[in-house]
């Protein structure tokens, strides 16, 4: 079952993964970002390089 993501986590997304040194956690922070502004779960999986 997925989780829901708070609403106020959405503007601190992006600041985290461009503040961020670790690749993998950068693409999964952009990952879900892009989940918050309304991308699916495919696209969010081609932007951060993970899983479904």
């Amino acid at each position: 079952m997925p989780l829901p993501l708070r609403a106020k986590f959405d503007a601190g997304l992006r600041a985290a993964a461009r503040d961020s040194k670790n690749a993998g956690q950068t693409r999964q922070l952009l990952a879900l970002a892009a989940i918050c502004d309304g991308a699916t779960r495919t696209e969010a999986v081609s932007i951060g390089g993970v899983t479904l």
